[in-house]
């Protein structure tokens, strides 16, 4: 798309420009996380959620609809102030479900959200210009002719106009619960060492963890804001690295990458996406059980380092066994990332009161928000930088490119350490 908008120069620079229509989102969503927290906390999560949904509903029609670049920017930017159902949602699953069946809830939203970055992107590798790729059924003089990237962001409208209309009929969660009753916040110790008692037990964990004061600001709430520093440092990673992949494996091997189409991207990510949906709905819930949200976020990052590490030497590979070999790849790297970002929803939903629970994601994801804004801009920018150094000494081309991502990723895991991510105070 931001080839056919005609701003990049060359061909390297398209990573570059590209970055930043990732990143608009990402910034409206940062400056107006907490106004939508606040407003779910104070007139319930349903209506946020009507509007978010809605909104994806116009605005990515628009987005489809771009005739340069700087609308393309605006129509991101402004999805990503006005949605705010993220925050809402997450406060909505815990408060829906029992203490004992959160990590299946937690799941879920980190499962929907995993998914949906690695099936958007399918979608778009295979409806994008329809006109070249089934030009039986749409014609160059059409609609479609002259917005060849219109059909993706129409299906994916037309799937959030559905989502509206069935979430009518959802409950409120906001008054489900006695506001008198002490929330059963689970204590760091608890988390890590206790991993079983994370999904029930909640009366040996009440009695092994003296009574918490309550305290009314958010900030000094330190379980909860040393997990929101770790979510965003993971998600800081992840998103360069979901911005990252799909560009480099679809850039020529004379610049690093894998010279895939966009169709060969298209099926790795639904595979994926498949993958996904099968491991956080029926393997998670018993792996958190077993080692508790913490551990497995922890043992997820060490081994995304690994993993990461390898990817600059897929090239070596061609044919069938290239495409086997990234799929497998991306569905490791995809089932690491998930898992992480579940612990830290469980971590950041048991910190908190119902009445704050709103305004607590609204925090996290105002964080996240300004890191995911970062990571598809500097990932776009790495790229393109790495690109231009392929004769390098030290890491050359795409060697580089992944080394940076592991510094993140081992950053985040050092602070799921002492004195990081650390015990409430009483």
């Amino acid at each position: 798309m931001v080839r056919d908008f005609n701003i990049a120069e060359n061909v390297e620079d398209i990573g570059f420009y590209a970055g930043f229509i990732g990143a608009s989102f990402m910034v409206g969503r940062a400056l107006t996380s907490v106004f939508w927290g606040i407003v779910a906390d104070r007139y319930g999560r349903k209506p946020v959620i009507l509007f978010g949904t809605f909104i994806v509903f116009t605005f990515n029609i628009l987005f489809g609809l771009s005739l340069n670049y700087w609308m393309a920017i605006i129509t991101r930017f402004l999805l990503g102030s006005l949605n705010g159902i993220l925050g809402p949602i997450k406060a909505y699953a815990s408060e829906s479900v029992n203490e004992e069946y959160q990590s299946i809830a937690m799941s879920t939203i980190s499962t929907s959200w995993g998914i949906a970055l690695i099936v958007g992107p399918a979608i778009g590798g295979f409806l994008a210009q329809p006109v070249e790729k089934f030009p039986g059924i749409f014609s160059s003089e059409g609609l479609f002719g002259r917005f060849p990237y219109f059909l993706p962001c129409l299906c994916t409208s037309l799937l959030a106009l559905i989502t509206g209309i069935i979430s009518l009929w959802l409950p409120e969660s906001l008054h489900m619960h006695d506001k008198n009753v002490p929330s059963h916040s689970v204590s760091y110790e608890a988390l890590e060492d206790r991993p079983g008692d994370c999904n029930g037990n909640e009366s040996t964990l009440t009695n092994e963890s003296k009574e918490l004061p309550s305290k009314p600001s958010l900030f000094r709430n330190w379980e909860l804001m040393s997990s929101i520093i770790v979510y965003c440092m993971f998600s800081l990673h992840d998103m360069a690295y979901v911005e990252i992949f799909s560009l480099w494996t679809v850039s020529s091997r004379t610049l690093g990458g894998l010279s895939f189409t966009s169709g060969d991207v298209g099926e790795v990510l639904a595979i994926t996406g498949f993958s996904l949906l099968v491991f956080q709905s029926a393997l998670y819930p018993y792996v958190e059980r077993i080692f508790g949200p913490i551990m497995v976020s922890r043992v997820s990052g060490i081994l995304s380092i690994p993993l990461l590490a390898m990817y600059p030497l897929l090239s070596l590979f061609s044919g069938a066994v290239l495409h086997i070999i990234v799929t497998l790849a991306s569905i490791l790297k995809n089932l690491l990332s998930v898992s992480i970002i579940t612990g830290m929803f469980i971590i950041q939903n048991r910190a908190v009161d119902q009445h704050q629970r709103g305004a607590a994601n609204g925090i996290a994801l105002t964080g996240m928000s300004i890191c995911k804004a970062i990571g598809p801009a500097a990932g776009g920018a790495l790229l393109s930088w790495s690109q231009k150094r392929l004769n390098a000494a030290f890491l050359p081309g795409p060697h580089m490119l992944f080394f940076i991502l592991n510094v993140i990723e081992a950053i985040a895991v050092v602070m799921t350490f002492r004195p990081f991510l650390v015990p409430r105070r009483n």
